[in-house]
Parts: C-alpha cells; structure tokens; sequence
C-alpha cells in the first residue's frame, strides 16, 4: 500500500497566526509532521511526503506546489488503477496518532475507507477503487462518503478521536498538550504553552 502525508510548507496554518508567528508555525508544523510520521512508521509502513515547500523532516520530502484536491486525484489516478492497487492518504496535522490509530485506518479491506475529522473534513482515507475522486472543500467527509456511494464503492468510516482531532485553530491547541506526548506537545511546552483550567473548560496559554 502507497501511503502519502501531503503537507502545506509554504505558508502553514494561518489560522494560529494570533498566538504563533510564521517561523513558529512552520515549526510547530514541522513537528506535528514528525509525529505522523514516527507513527506511520511505527505502524510498519514507509510515508512518502509531499510538501508545497522544502521542509525539515526524517524522512524525505518529494516538494510539489499544487492546491491539495489537485495532488492527490493525480495520486489516486496514478496508483489505484486496479482492486489489488491501494492509496493511504493522511494529513500533516494530526499530532495525537499513534501506530495503532494508522492499523486502525488501514485494517478495513473496504474500496473506501474513511477517517472523519471533527469539523466535518476528511483527515484521513484509503482507497481502493479506481473511480474515487477527492474533493477537501465544505464538509468533504459527507461529499467523500456520498461520491463513493454513487461509485457503487463499499465504504467504512474509522471512527478515531485520534485521527478525527486536526490543529488548526488556537482552542485546539490544548488538545496536543492533553493527549499527545510526541514533537508537537514538546514544542508547544518548550515555547511556553501551558494547559490552563476555567469555567469547567480546558485551554492553553503562554506564559513566555
């Protein structure tokens, strides 16, 4: 099985902007990449990386500036052209994986398989079917789930909270420091986040 992390390195998760500065956002984006990748790897496969622009990682980095929906229908066209043929594909940005979350997702012999992010994305999916098409705008997991039932593909949904929880906003941030021990938690510690508590609620601040 190809199993394929695309990654945004050019101008990475503007909507941290208001607690992380570009360089920081770049390496905090960095380090949620390494812990994908330590967890795919884990789990006993070989992720290829595809960034919009160089970046620091373990593993090597194939650079390729197109838009996301692009990308990975070309990835879809070029590698599952028949049912023995299979495409993993995983986001950049989810830092609570672990190599059993990657089994999880890969374990279905489904010709869609589905990992639900929790604002309605798609974080994660495998294919199998040849006709399977991508499409990340709005909320892609019910158009993904919709495009592959009018393929007349067998679809499962892997319900994760570890592949379903994505960081792009700053409330997400507490998430990664509640249930992640890997690069992006460290960098998040080391840059002064830490978790605070108020009105029953759990957040982050940083204290320097």
């Amino acid at each position: 099985m190809r199993l394929v992390v695309p990654v945004s390195g050019s101008d990475p998760k503007t909507r941290l902007a208001s607690v992380l500065s570009p360089d920081e956002r770049r390496d905090f984006a960095e380090a949620m990449l390494a812990d994908v990748v330590d967890a795919v790897t884990a789990a006993g496969h070989e992720p290829e990386v595809i960034s919009t622009a160089p970046l620091d990682c373990a593993v090597p980095v194939t650079v390729d500036d197109r838009r996301l929906d692009p990308l990975v229908n070309d990835l879809l066209a070029s590698t599952v052209t028949n049912g023995d043929e299979a495409l993993a594909v995983v986001m950049a940005d989810l830092p609570l994986v672990t190599p059993k979350s990657i089994e999880r997702l890969l374990a279905p012999d489904a010709d869609v398989v589905l990992a639900p992010g929790l604002g309605g994305g798609t974080n994660a999916f495998v294919c199998r079917h040849p006709e399977f098409r991508v499409d990340y705008h709005g909320a892609s997991i019910r158009d993904h789930r919709e495009n592959a039932q009018d393929l007349g593909a067998s679809v499962a949904e892997v319900d994760s909270r570890r592949l379903a929880t994505d960081i792009d906003e700053p409330g997400d941030l507490a998430e990664v420091l509640l249930h992640s021990d890997g690069a992006a938690a460290d960098w998040l510690e080391q840059s002064g986040f830490e978790l605070t508590a108020a009105d029953g609620r759990v957040d982050v601040q940083r204290c320097r």
